[in-house]
């Protein structure tokens, strides 16, 4: 579905006053153009290639807008989304702030930045480099799954917008760059920033992206992060060493997505137009989750990979659940809801999936595809919040959260489905009472399921030539990429 048909539904929706059952036209979704109230970076790492050189993850937030914003900065780790770092970031307008993740001397992860832009607590910390802590999965929080510092090595990362500031107000003014440098950021306080006269709702308009460089082994990729619009009517600020805001507080608890052009609505209505999906998720009796995960939903995850024998190729796919640490428990058994089983000491929280993989060619195996060596649960699952899937044990980005898929074959594409079935209520998000469908600026109250996992991620490819001589020069001849998942949506 194309933009304009996207702008015509919502302004259709605006000028026709819609939504009779879910009464505001305020919801969250998933911003195609990028830009968003809150950014969702799908993975970061500073695990060391199989030659011992480490990444290092070089993150980025634009401000667009004429307006200061603060924003919570949260970095989690991929095992099971235990924050290892938050701060309060303020972006003057128009600002750009840039950091990078290193490897620590602890084991772990750190943060350094060279940026000036104001944080609470000040930025003098992240100049001088900070460690990654491990406070939320140890001691009383102890979730089983390992208390080491290496956890914090790979996970991925939350921007949440949490007020504007308008021009002449205080904080607008000590954070506004002079020369390069803010006024005032030793003036600033969660006091002031968090005030009732001086914070206003958050506008939107962050952009941001990650680079996965590895200097020494001569590959970057990169990704963009993805963005949620609308996630919020008015201001979210919370101090400094507070947990909040999540991506629990969308409000008004009102979801907004997109239907798929094969869909079940489409086929039954028809038109050629993709229906957009407005479900209202209050707390009771739904997940104040939900929200969010409705508009990540998706049913497949598709991409291809590349495992040349004469480039040294090899191929990494990322698939992250930004909201399953709210629908998961410690211990075993089922998840409370949407996720299949709870995070099982070592073992994590296992899902079940279905591959269907084809080489370029058109031949696929009659032969379950299967990871290598076999998930911890019988069938086949991923079990983490960042999860790694590897062809071939090409094991590019050396994820310690990673299966293995042997192929057969050396290039081609691989189709992930979540399992479901008749009787479980894993891997579907009912909505039964408080949705309407948009169809040509006309709403209809229905009933509908959210189908598979709520999820962001990309695939890597790299090709390693090693030392060539390029015109009487010897040179690194490594190179990556990166290609978006491409997936489908169901709802009916």
């Amino acid at each position: 579905m194309n933009s304009f048909q996207r702008k015509s539904l919502y302004a259709a929706l605006a000028g026709a006053g819609a939504l009779g059952a879910v009464g505001t036209a305020q919801a969250v979704g998933l911003n195609a153009n990028g830009l968003g109230q809150v950014l969702i970076y799908p993975y970061y790492t500073v695990q060391a290639d199989v030659s011992g050189n480490a990444y290092n993850s070089l993150l980025s937030v634009v401000n667009t807008t004429s307006s200061a914003k603060a924003v919570k900065v949260r970095f989690l780790e991929g095992k099971n989304s235990r924050e290892v770092l938050d701060f309060n970031l303020f972006l003057s307008k128009h600002d750009v702030w840039t950091a990078a993740v290193l490897p620590s001397s602890s084991g772990g992860g750190k943060i350094l930045t060279f940026d000036n832009s104001c944080t609470i607590p000040s930025n003098t910390f992240l100049k001088a480099g900070y460690d990654f802590v491990n406070y939320a999965y140890t001691g009383t929080a102890d979730d089983k799954g390992g208390s080491g510092l290496d956890r914090t090595k790979e996970g991925y990362v939350e921007i949440i917008e949490m007020a504007t500031y308008a021009p002449t107000t205080c904080v607008s003014i000590q954070v506004t760059h002079v020369g390069g440098v803010p006024f005032d950021c030793a003036g600033l306080s969660d006091a002031a920033a968090g005030g009732s006269i001086t914070a206003s709702s958050a506008s939107g308009g962050l952009f941001g992206g990650m680079s996965l460089i590895n200097v020494a082994g001569g590959t970057d990729f990169t990704e963009d992060a993805v963005a949620l619009t609308s996630f919020s009517n008015g201001p979210l600020y919370a101090p400094a060493g507070s947990v909040s805001p999540q991506l629990t507080d969308a409000s008004p608890p009102v979801s907004a997505a997109f239907g798929d052009e094969n869909g079940f609505f489409v086929k039954k209505f028809g038109g050629g137009v993709v229906p957009v999906f407005f479900s209202n998720w209050p707390n009771p009796p739904y997940n104040k989750a939900d929200p969010v995960s409705a508009v990540l939903m998706r049913n497949q995850v598709m991409n291809e990979y590349v495992l040349d024998a004469a480039t040294k190729s090899g191929t990494d796919w990322v698939i992250t659940f930004p909201t399953k640490r709210f629908y998961v428990n410690p211990g075993t058994g089922a998840a409370t809801k949407l996720f299949q089983r709870n995070f099982n000491d070592g073992v994590g929280a296992c899902d079940d999936i279905k591959l269907a993989i084809y080489d370029r060619e058109e031949h696929t195996t009659s032969t379950p595809v299967t990871f290598s060596p076999p998930p911890p649960v019988p069938g086949v699952a991923i079990c983490w919040e960042a999860n790694i899937i590897t062809f071939n044990n090409s094991n590019v980005l050396r994820s310690v959260n990673s299966a293995n898929i042997n192929t057969g074959n050396s290039n081609g594409w691989l189709n992930l489905t979540f399992s479901t079935s008749t009787s479980a209520t894993f891997h579907t998000l009912g909505n039964q009472t408080n949705t309407e469908v948009l169809f040509f600026g006309t709403s209809v109250p229905t009933t509908v399921t959210y189908f598979g996992l709520p999820l962001v991620g990309f695939a890597v490819q790299q090709f390693v030539n090693g030392q060539l001589v390029v015109g009487g020069v010897t040179t690194l001849s490594n190179y990556g990429g990166n290609f978006v998942h491409k997936t489908t949506t169901v709802i009916c």
